[in-house]
């Protein structure tokens, strides 16, 4: 499971989810991407299994880039407690995703599986996405 080898700080504030991607917008290494329309929180676990569907998908024919990384850690009280008593224990680690940000990146020889890849992906994660193409340049003029 991805998370950091250590962190400055052991808990976090939430934060607010506003505004689109400063960065990893462009797919830049592979092919095809799976970009994020929504905001939302994608978990180690979500990242993981959404990884595994796309490698499975392509039977080992091919590239795949991970872009993005579970570096906050969230939170959570234990089940039936009291209010009260501080914050509690880091329970998992999350990454947060805006709009446009570039998920997944893969490479392979045949653009329907890859596409088939990250479309299988897609139901992994708790947020809306669209798979894309690469832009190539001058491609549109």
């Amino acid at each position: 499971m991805l998370m950091p080898k250590r962190v400055k700080y052991r808990k976090q504030m939430r934060g607010r989810m506003k505004g689109k991607a400063q960065r990893g917008s462009n797919v830049s290494f592979g092919e095809f991407g799976l970009k994020a329309l929504e905001c939302g929180y994608i978990s180690a676990r979500n990242i993981e299994s959404a990884r595994r569907a796309i490698v499975h998908m392509m039977k080992r024919r091919g590239k795949v880039w991970v872009r993005v990384f579970p570096d906050k850690p969230y939170t959570k009280r234990a089940a039936e407690t009291r209010m009260g008593k501080g914050k509690g224990a880091v329970d998992h680690w999350v990454a947060v995703v805006r709009p446009g940000r570039i998920l997944f990146e893969i490479t392979t020889a045949d653009p329907e599986v890859a596409k088939a890849a990250l479309n299988r992906a897609r139901y992994k994660l708790g947020f809306k996405t669209k798979v894309v193409a690469r832009e190539v340049l001058g491609e549109g003029s």
